[in-house]
C-alpha cells in the first residue's frame, strides 16, 4: 500500500520525497569544496619568505619561482626567466590594470627575482606584489626607564 492508504486500489506514488535528494546533494557539495581546493593547490611547493604586513592579492598574473630553477607563469611552466618578458608583455596589452605577483622561494637568488622584476617593468608591468607566507606581527617592546627617571604623565 503506496502512501498508506486504506483502499485495495493500487495507485501510483505522486509525491516525491525531497529529503534524500537533498541529503545527497549537500554531501556532492561537500565533496565538490573540498576536491576543488586540492586541484586548484596543486603547484610547485614553494618555502615563502614570511612578513606580517602579507595579505593574500587577486592574482591576475602570477609567477611561481622554484629553488631548483624551475618557473612558472599562471600555472604553465615555461623554459627560462627570459620567457616572462613576452607573456607578460602580451598580457598586460590585453590588460592595462595587470597585477603581476611574484612567488619565490626563500632559497631563490636574490638577482633572480630582480631579473624577472626587471622583465616585467620592461613589459609594462606596474602593479608588482610578492607572495609571502603571513605571519603575526612583533611588537615592540617599550623599553624600561632608567632608575632615577620621573614617571611620564597619563
Amino acid at each position: 500500500m503506496a502512501g498508506g492508504s486504506g483502499g485495495d486500489q493500487d495507485e501510483a506514488i505522486t509525491g516525491i520525497n525531497v529529503t534524500p535528494l537533498v541529503d545527497i546533494t549537500l554531501v556532492l557539495l561537500i565533496i565538490f569544496m573540498v576536491t576543488a581546493k586540492i586541484i586548484v593547490s596543486q603547484s610547485m611547493p614553494l618555502d615563502l619568505p614570511k612578513a606580517a604586513t602579507g595579505t593574500d592579492v587577486q592574482t591576475v598574473f602570477s609567477i611561481v619561482m622554484a629553488s631548483n630553477g624551475a618557473a612558472q607563469v599562471d600555472g604553465k611552466s615555461i623554459p627560462n626567466d627570459d620567457a616572462i618578458f613576452e607573456i607578460a608583455r602580451t598580457a598586460h596589452a590585453q590588460n592595462a590594470e595587470l597585477r603581476a605577483v611574484i612567488k619565490a622561494d626563500a632559497a631563490v637568488p636574490h638577482g633572480r627575482v630582480i631579473h624577472v622584476l626587471d622583465l616585467l617593468k620592461q613589459a609594462g608591468v606596474s602593479k608588482i606584489a610578492f607572495g609571502v607566507t603571513p605571519v603575526s606581527p612583533i611588537l615592540p617592546t617599550p623599553s624600561p626607564t632608567p632608575p632615577g627617571t620621573p614617571p611620564a604623565p597619563p
